[in-house]
């Protein structure tokens, strides 16, 4: 039982609320969304909405490569919350503790 709580306390999660298959950016709540963040959101959508069957090998890794860069660039913005299993299983033992 110890050995798994540790084992679990290691593994990062992302943890958001996206339900459909393409997950949105999202800005915190106290602060206003930049300009560059909306230019750069702005283009996931263009590429999200481009016909990719139609595009060459080179092409599509050049757009894989453009969608990995925007979305580590958007994610060094300080947008999304990350918590580790062992960090949820923690809280939860705390709450149930404690009410």
């Amino acid at each position: 039982m110890m050995t798994v709580c540790i084992l679990l306390s290691v593994t990062p999660v992302q943890v958001s609320a996206a339900s459909s298959s393409y997950a949105t950016p999202t800005t915190p709540r106290n602060a206003p969304p930049t300009a560059a963040t909306i230019a750069l959101e702005a283009r996931l959508y263009e590429i999200r909405d481009m016909n990719i069957s139609a595009m060459g090998k080179e092409e599509k890794k050049a757009l894989r490569k453009e969608v990995k860069s925007i979305k580590s660039e958007l994610k060094a913005a300080g947008q999304g919350v990350y918590l580790s299993v062992g960090a949820i299983i923690i809280i939860i033992l705390l709450l149930i503790l404690l009410l």
